[in-house]
């Protein structure tokens, strides 16, 4: 008799916890690739606006936390953009469910405060939708929400990374990849990039060119430190590689005890075994002084290249990045940057080199400074704007 009793608790027990369970896909995100399938993308307004604008252009986001280097540039884009006359707005699709019960007040005081984006409009999700001359998509899982947005003249798709290679054989990389076949014109961060997703997935495909900000990373003109090496060791992002500069910063440290090594670009400390300083995410202007006072910085790119060593080369701070294909077709072998094989001798070997050669030092430092001298936000701004006029074209035929 008790038995009957337990099974029939049991049962209703499991039968409440499959009522409370939530309707899938649970992810954040995930539903507008359900939505996408099963009814298409929302039609285009029937007259594409004017190719010479002004635009009313949406910018949607994914998630977004401190130190993104690609949230970053998109403030940046957004306000060149401005400047060149367009209406510009932000559009949060909280992809992680990071933001979930921050007021929408909140989450747009913190995005102006992370990226220095002061009176940018952010909106949290569709409520307030009224359409938009040009739809932006700014990371895989943002181009299903922006196919399903009603009201748009045309849609593209500002691709900073090659973001399949941000995940192992999963569906995350699956959905990566079918964002490039959906049809929008991608206006890549890189002209390497943007030969990949022509070649590789048929994209149609334009670049631009990433920038710094001259007004804040510049060159100090005071005397360089001759003893610190400064690391991006943005943990969060395994694309930046760290485990292999951590690697590669120990032998160092083992070679010479007596240099110093601050590492940077997290808000946790990577406990590597050697002494060090942990700096944690700075912002712009300590940025800057870090890299006036390092005597070489340091930070690996294993897909695009990353805005860090650009930042790097404007203050004058000669750099050390990896050999990978996409360095060599944006920067060649022997450009502005020190490039080094994937392994932590070798990395460990192009570090010592620059610290023992003040004449090595001096011509990367130099021809870094001749390549990011014009590279400014208002001409990469001006070649997205060229990117959004081909889908504007590609959308009146």
């Amino acid at each position: 008799m008790l038995s009957s009793r337990v099974t029939k608790a049991r049962a209703r027990f499991a039968a409440a916890v499959s009522r409370r369970r939530p309707p899938a896909p649970s992810a954040p995100g995930q539903a507008a690739l359900l939505e996408l399938a099963r009814n298409g993308s929302a039609p285009l307004t029937s007259r594409p606006p004017a190719s010479e604008g002004p635009w009313r252009i949406a910018v949607v986001i994914p998630s977004f936390r401190r130190g993104s280097g690609g949230h970053q540039t998109i403030a940046r884009l957004v306000g060149g953009l401005r400047q060149r006359g367009h209406s510009l707005s932000l559009w949060l699709d909280d992809n992680e469910g990071r933001h979930a019960g921050e007021r929408e007040a909140e989450t747009e005081r913190r995005f102006r405060e992370f990226f220095a984006a002061d009176d940018i409009e952010l909106h949290v999700g569709r409520r307030s939708w009224t359409g938009a001359d040009i739809v932006l998509a700014t990371g895989w899982s943002t181009v299903a929400p922006v196919l399903l947005l009603p009201d748009a003249g045309t849609r593209a798709y500002l691709v900073q990374d090659h973001e399949p290679e941000f995940y192992g054989t999963s569906a995350e990389s699956l959905w990566a990849q079918a964002s490039y076949r959906q049809g929008l014109h991608c206006i890549a961060a890189s002209s390497w990039l943007a030969e990949l997703l022509a070649e590789r997935y048929g994209a149609s495909a334009s670049h631009f060119e990433l920038a710094v900000d001259h007004e804040v990373y510049r060159p100090a003109h005071r005397p360089r430190r001759e003893d610190l090496v400064a690391f991006y060791a943005r943990s969060v992002t395994p694309r930046r590689a760290v485990p292999l500069g951590l690697l590669a910063l120990t032998e160092l440290a083992r070679r010479r005890p007596d240099l110093e090594i601050a590492l940077y670009g997290d808000v946790d400390d990577p406990g590597p075994p050697f002494t060090h300083r942990s700096l944690g995410v700075l912002d712009e202007q300590h940025l800057a002084e870090l890299y006036a006072q390092a005597t070489v910085g340091m930070v690996l790119s294993l897909t695009n290249p990353s805005l860090i060593a650009l930042e790097m080369m404007a203050c004058g701070l000669p750099c050390v990045e990896l050999a990978s294909e996409s360095m060599l077709a944006s920067f060649g072998r022997h450009g502005p940057l020190a490039l080094a094989a994937a392994d932590p001798l070798s990395i460990c070997d192009a570090l010592e080199q620059l610290l023992d050669q003040p004449e090595r030092r001096s011509a990367v430092a130099r021809a870094g400074g001749e390549l990011i001298a014009g590279r400014t936000w208002a001409r990469a701004a001006a070649q997205v704007e060229d990117g959004l006029r081909i889908a504007l074209s590609s959308a009146s035929r």
